[in-house]
């Protein structure tokens, strides 16, 4: 039985890229200093891994062709940004585009937080009863 149709586990992953993106952020933030320090990003690996978990198939005609079976892995990977230099010691770290970013993080990291916080609201009523 899957309870509450995965929705915990996509809740999860959500989580897991939440804090990842933070730590990239505040890494970012930390090095606004360090000379020739590439600021990092978050982002996703794949649109269609959220797909996955669907229940469409799809046919392969080609061997190059991303297969549809098994796990694709993390949904997210850090990528590093070498095309800009914002300061004259080879940095790139925007300090305003990162404060920004983390503050829609955050907000984005506490809804998802409340949401499983729901979930498991929810699921210790059914087990006292409905009380």
């Amino acid at each position: 039985m899957d309870l509450f149709a995965g929705t915990i586990r996509t809740l999860e992953n959500s989580l897991d890229y939440a804090s990842a993106k933070n730590r990239a952020i505040s890494n970012n933030i930390a090095n606004i200093d360090t000379p020739n320090y590439k600021s990092k990003e978050v982002v996703f690996k794949d649109v269609l891994n959220n797909a996955r978990q669907s229940s469409f198939a799809a046919k392969r005609t080609n061997e190059q062709h991303l297969s549809f079976s098994g796990t694709l892995g993390t949904p997210y990977r850090v990528v590093t940004d070498n095309s800009t230099v914002y300061n004259h010691n080879g940095n790139n770290v925007d300090v305003d585009k990162e404060m920004a970013e983390l503050a829609k993080n955050q907000i984005y990291y506490q809804g998802l937080v409340d949401r499983i916080s729901g979930k498991f609201s929810s699921l210790q009523t059914v087990l006292r009863g409905g009380n």
